[in-house]
């Protein structure tokens, strides 16, 4: 086959075997020699991917497949030297003080330009947990060698046998922690290579200079066990999910560009974990507590990540007590924040809420700055599942319904099948709804409990949704003890045994 070295604009390009794209002008123009061009099939979208975009990514792949290959040699001693000394470093104020200014400079020029900076900062807790979170891991068993079932034959013997699955490609936002819960891939003898966001490359250069390197060396560790793809190109990743040798890919993040990563690897034949869409969902009941509805609605909130509380439907029958309770625990946590809260209503629903609030014109703390905006504002229901992105100012969705079944119908039919609770005193109604709602996480309180560290006291590689349909085999949290394969290997005491 020959390279393909331009592209002309208004080019036809066939999609899904029965559709065609057409090739931009600005594609066109920017398309040179060397690059590369993906078609994402079920969308049309074409991705220019330029060679010196898809470099690092390569070179990142090409150190972590030769790592791999030495890992059958490197000792579970090894592994839990590498994690005592990673977390060492980040204890040192010493080794922290770079990777510290690393992320100042990386959150300063995030605001300068109006991006989000609540999931870049390398505050002090989060420097605690990644230590901790190695910690773990240094602790932890291996699976490495683990024989899940021995079956006895006459003359031999057949052992299923845990073993490393390979190179694990991860894509994530500007959360530097994410290093340390991405890093428990080694404990199965696995290796990994990174892309994160151009917002915290700075700081993920840092980390790797002063911490991940010269612990991986102290360890005896092959050298690219744990790269990171150095280029702030978002091309740099479909580059990374683009490359075959991946044994997974993890995207970890929400919205179109996750979808958009899942669709090239999976079009390179990778395995994906992907999160997609997030946004928790409280259900109250007829017979709901006030105090813990309440505790669940505040404490739900305490900031903007993936199983923040998104959507609250109330049942009609409690909308005169519950409503008011709702409000009051938005605004407290609205003023832990120091801010202001939004709120999005129902349109059929907005009579429940006083109407001073879809009145009063107040400043909501955006990414980009204070902004004034009215404080509740109306939404039709085939919005109940947009995520609200927020900086500072809790946002949310409330919805009154008939019934809880009504509640599980819109969960199912809009939400992005991730977290959701049910407050109800009624056994039995839990038990129905925890059987007919399509989430991987349910629960009865507040929806902040959805972490790998938190519920399973593992580092999480990312939490998967059901946007996409259930999950084969394996539980919404991808930890590093789950990214494994399973051999076989017999034992013959007859050498005289034949078919």
């Amino acid at each position: 086959m020959e390279p393909l070295e331009r592209l002309e604009a208004g080019q036809p390009i066939p999609v899904g075997g029965d559709r065609v794209a057409r090739v931009s002008d600005e594609l066109a123009a920017a398309f040179s020699p060397g690059d590369a061009l993906i078609v994402i099939q079920h969308s049309g979208e074409l991705l220019h991917l330029p060679a010196d975009a898809a470099a690092p990514a390569r070179h990142a792949v090409d150190r972590a497949v030769t790592a791999f290959t030495a890992m059958g040699a490197v000792s579970d001693d090894q592994i839990s030297a590498f994690y005592a000394a990673f977390a060492q470093r980040l204890a040192t104020d010493r080794v922290f003080g770079p990777i510290s200014a690393a992320n100042d400079e990386d959150v300063a020029s995030a605001r300068q330009r109006g991006r989000s900076v609540t999931r870049l900062i390398l505050s002090d807790q989060m420097r605690i947990d990644m230590i901790d979170g190695l910690e773990s891991w240094r602790d932890a068993p291996t699976g490495r060698g683990r024989v899940t079932e021995s079956i006895d034959h006459d003359g031999w013997r057949l052992d299923q046998v845990v073993d490393g699955l390979g190179v694990v490609g991860f894509v994530f936002e500007g959360r530097p922690n994410v290093f340390a819960d991405a890093t428990g891939v080694l404990r199965g003898g696995n290796t990994v290579v990174f892309r994160i966001g151009s917002d915290a490359l700075g700081t993920a250069r840092a980390i790797v200079e002063h911490a991940l390197d010269p612990a991986l060396a102290s360890a005896g560790m092959p050298a690219g066990a744990a790269s990171l793809v150095d280029s702030p190109s978002r091309a740099a990743g479909w580059a990374l999910f683009n490359d075959p040798r991946l044994a997974l890919a993890v995207a970890r993040g929400s919205g179109r560009a996750t979808s958009q990563l899942g669709a090239v690897a999976k079009q390179a034949g990778n395995a994906v974990s992907l999160h997609g869409t997030g946004g928790a969902w409280i259900v109250a009941a007829s017979s709901a507590d006030e105090e813990a509805f309440s505790s669940a609605v505040y404490h739900s909130l305490d900031r903007k990540v993936c199983n923040t509380l998104n959507t609250c439907c109330i049942a009609a029958d409690r909308a005169a007590d519950l409503v008011p309770t709702f409000l009051d625990s938005l605004e407290k946590a609205g003023a832990r924040r120091g801010v202001n809260v939004k709120l999005h209503v129902l349109a059929k629903d907005r009579d429940a809420v006083p109407a001073e609030w879809f009145e009063r014109i107040v400043p909501i703390a955006r990414a980009e700055g204070s902004v004034d905006e009215p404080q509740a504002e109306p939404i039709d229901e085939d919005r109940l599942g947009d995520e609200w992105e927020w900086e500072d100012s809790p946002e949310v969705t409330l919805a009154i319904v008939d019934s809880v079944d009504q509640a599980i119908g819109w969960f199912n039919r809009y939400s992005p099948h991730f977290v959701v609770s049910l407050i109800s005193q009624d056994h039995a109604e839990h038990r129905d709804f925890f059987g007919r709602v399509d989430a991987p996480f349910v629960g009865n309180g507040f929806t902040r409990w959805v972490d790998g560290q938190y519920a399973l006291d593992r580092p999480e590689l990312g939490l998967s949704n059901w946007e996409g349909g259930r999950l084969f085999g394996r539980g919404g949290v991808l930890s590093g003890d789950s990214v494994y394969t399973v051999r076989l290997r017999v034992t013959q005491t007859d050498p005289d045994i034949g078919r």
